[in-house]
């Protein structure tokens, strides 16, 4: 077989010892946290909406 290539065969007839085996799942929820974020900035919001509008012409070019 080539660079990237595989045989569909083995993937169909895969055995999986642990398919009803959940107690090594991630549980995405775990560390769900409800809260709030505050910052504090010395520049306006016409100053952050410009230097925004910067980022993005910079990420265009």
């Amino acid at each position: 077989m080539g660079f990237g290539s595989y045989d569909e065969s083995e993937q169909e007839n895969a055995n999986r010892d642990d398919e009803d085996d959940d107690s090594e799942a991630v549980n995405v929820h775990e560390n769900d946290h409800d809260g709030s974020m505050s910052f504090e900035s010395d520049a306006s919001t016409d100053d952050l909406v410009g230097r925004l509008s910067e980022m993005k012409d910079d990420e265009d070019e």
